[in-house]
């Protein structure tokens, strides 16, 4: 382990590493975050016989920087000593999961947060904020779609079932609250001839999610109320399509939704177009991948209901519905294990896209006029299966490709040339759009969801 170590700053502000202290034969304490006990600085056990330089390497705001500084053998362990916004911080390195900078004074204004990829010598500074309530510190003026938003793919499949269809590790509950605000979700009217009957089963494709029973639309929807009830400054973005078996219909399906769910408007928002994030706190906003029942249609001034992805392209890896609202990265067929590496290519591809865009905000485009400055839902699957192979099921894939992500945010999203460069501009406005996930939060990891959050802090200044 004798590479120079790369620092790269992803906040809104100039990094200065003032201090590296080393110290050998010294362990490290590392715990993981979750919602109820956030991640935690780690401490060295009592360090001995340091040797101390002082440096002054300065970091600007999203770029990058190689530094004199490495970590000669695995027994040994840095103490680095950082000044950001006129105050100090403190982080020991090598850390195996993403870990809170150490203040060195009392009530810091903030607070930031590193990821260290051992294997290329890489270090990435973020804000660090609190994942349940994270969209209190972003404007009301910001169209949703310029937000980076971690979500997650058949959200609510943690039960217990078969291993291809199953793909997340926790409850959609958990998910909330350690910051998800986008859920992919796939129902079938249990009653195929009623449009009376609100019964909708929640499936992945033609399979139900539990084992042990059908589980119901109706309870996601009250869990997501509930959490939203708790933190009313937070949105979430709800893709709702038909699957399984039997005779129903797309008809049916929109029928059900606006009689019997989504018609309250101030618990969904459900105009045809993408909202800013004032006009959608508190709410669930629809996307819908189904067709409507003919009097819909002439909603809302007869632009129809709910953002339209009807048309979304199948196993795509770079797509524009024809509403223009989404923008769609849906690659999902992986014959065999070595397919894998395509579809983090297209996943990589798909950040680069979303990166490069420029946000209107609404005081410069008035919501009714939103649409003149159309900027879509770049929606990013990091999913994919084969039901065949066990090698291509949900959490092998995702044990490959979420760590490719993260690898990729910390190191590579938004800039130019070479990883290793320094300085390289920002090309963008560094959104990740919506990253969908399969496995997220698998024993407590959250590292990717962190990133994702803390892009947008760093976008819009406010760390």
């Amino acid at each position: 382990m004798t590479s120079l170590l790369t620092i790269r700053n992803l906040t809104a502000g100039p990094i200065e590493l003032k201090a590296c202290d080393s110290y050998q034969a010294i362990s490290n304490l590392n715990r993981r975050a979750n919602a109820a006990s956030p991640i935690k600085a780690v401490a060295l056990k009592t360090p001995t016989s340091p040797v101390h330089h002082d440096i002054s390497i300065r970091i600007e705001s999203l770029t990058s920087c190689k530094t004199d500084v490495k970590l000669h053998s695995s027994n040994e362990t840095l103490r680095l000593t950082f000044e950001i916004n006129g105050e100090r911080y403190r982080l020991d390195i090598p850390i195996l999961k993403s870990t809170t900078l150490t203040p060195l004074h009392h009530n810091p204004r903030s607070s930031y947060a590193a990821v260290h990829l051992l294997e290329h010598s890489h270090l990435t500074i973020f804000p660090f904020v609190k994942l349940a309530s994270w969209m209190q510190l972003l404007k009301d003026d910001m169209p949703l779609s310029a937000v980076s938003i971690p979500g997650t793919h058949n959200s609510p499949t943690c039960y217990r079932a078969l291993p291809s269809v199953r793909c997340q590790a926790v409850s959609p509950s958990e998910q909330l609250e350690n910051g998800i605000r986008f859920f992919d979700i796939r129902v079938q009217p249990e009653n195929p001839s009623s449009t009376i009957s609100n019964r909708l089963v929640l499936v992945h494709g033609v399979f139900p999610i539990s084992l042990t029973g059908n589980k119901y639309f109706r309870n996601l929807v009250q869990e997501v109320f509930a959490f939203l009830d708790r933190n009313p400054s937070e949105t979430v973005i709800m893709s709702v399509k038909r699957e399984g078996t039997g005779n129903s219909s797309d008809a049916q399906l929109s029928r059900i939704l606006f009689d019997h769910y989504a018609g309250d408007f101030s618990r969904w928002f459900t105009a045809p177009r993408i909202p800013y994030l004032g006009e959608a706190r508190g709410k669930i906003v629809l996307i819908r991948r189904f067709g409507l029942e003919e009097s819909l249609k002439q909603e809302f001034g007869g632009a129809g209901w709910g953002i339209d992805g009807e048309n979304w392209a199948d196993n795509t890896p770079y797509a524009t519905c024809t509403s223009g609202d989404i923008c769609v990265q849906d690659f999902y067929e992986v014959p065999d294990t070595v397919t894998i590496g395509k579809k983090i290519k297209y996943s990589e591809e798909h950040l680069t896209r979303a990166a490069k865009c420029i946000c209107a905000f609404s005081d410069q485009h008035s919501f009714a006029a939103s649409a003149l400055a159309k900027r879509p839902f770049y929606i990013n699957f990091l999913t994919a299966s084969n039901f065949w192979k066990t090698g291509c099921w949900p959490e092998r894939i995702a044990a490959k490709i979420n760590p490719a992500m993260l690898d990729f945010i910390c190191r590579k999203h938004n800039e130019t040339g070479n990883a290793d460069d320094e300085h390289k501009p920002a090309i963008g406005d560094i959104s990740t759009g919506i990253v969908v996930c399969d496995w997220i939060g698998y024993k407590g990891n959250w590292d990717l969801v962190r990133c994702i959050v803390g892009m947008n802090m760093v976008q819009y200044n406010i760390a």
